[in-house]
């Protein structure tokens, strides 16, 4: 399964949300943001150079704490260089060398996120509940529909139990998909100053139940019609 993690404002916890649940479904974590890479950096050979031909995509993985990594540069002339039509080709020789891959999308809707939306079988949505981030999410999933990628889960992050219990049936029913929540907590903050999974650091807090839950309900997609993965 190769799984897209999007939401079309910067600054909701994507990167965060798409660590988290690689580690939780065992999974290589690209990071897919070409130019503003948010991802730990790597030693050796990065995104950038498998996608202009430079590098074979399992030379560039890294194992970063217990989840594999592949990084990307940080070059304006490297993000410039690549070939976007290589990218699904890469990411499904992740899938079927590693198993499953969760793709860090880059904010907004530039012809790259496009690319890691079509070459993803579903997409998790990663939004705040500020109105602002949510359109901007919306406009991420009518990209989505467009490239017939199915959107399986909307994650509301940086929130509390009492804003997901108020606004979860009207998220649900805007972008027509399940909705979880992941609460915001210092464990969260304090693991991602060293890009550390939340289950390494502190593997008994309620964030990690929050992030099992999310891969729990990707596993349910593993249904196979014409092709596509749906719920």
């Amino acid at each position: 399964m190769i799984v897209a993690v999007a939401g079309g404002k910067g600054g909701v916890g994507k990167s965060t949300v798409a660590l988290n649940l690689a580690a939780e479904l065992d999974a290589v974590v690209v990071d897919g943001d070409l130019s503003t890479a948010d991802l730990p950096r790597g030693t050796g050979p990065d995104l950038h150079d498998v996608l202009a031909g430079r590098a074979d995509p399992m030379d560039a993985v890294e194992e970063f704490w217990n989840v594999e990594l592949l990084p990307c540069g940080r070059t304006v002339q490297g993000a410039r260089a690549v070939d976007l039509q290589a990218f699904e080709t890469v990411v499904g020789r992740l899938e079927r060398m590693s198993g499953p891959v969760v793709i860090d999308c880059p904010a907004g809707l530039a012809r790259d996120v496009g690319s890691e939306i079509a070459s993803a079988d579903v997409v998790v949505l990663v939004t705040n509940p500020s109105e602002a981030a949510l359109a901007n999410a919306a406009r991420t999933r009518d990209l989505a529909v467009k490239l017939e990628t199915p959107v399986v889960a909307v994650v509301l992050n940086q929130t509390d139990e009492s804003t997901y219990e108020r606004r979860r049936t009207e998220v649900r029913k805007r972008f027509n998909a399940p909705v979880t929540y992941v609460p915001q907590r210092t464990t969260i903050h304090r693991a991602q100053e060293d890009w550390v999974p939340v289950r390494d650091a502190f593997p008994e807090s309620f964030p990690v139940e929050r992030f099992e839950e999310l891969a729990a309900s990707l596993a349910e997609c593993r249904h196979r019609i014409d092709g596509r993965w749906v719920q």
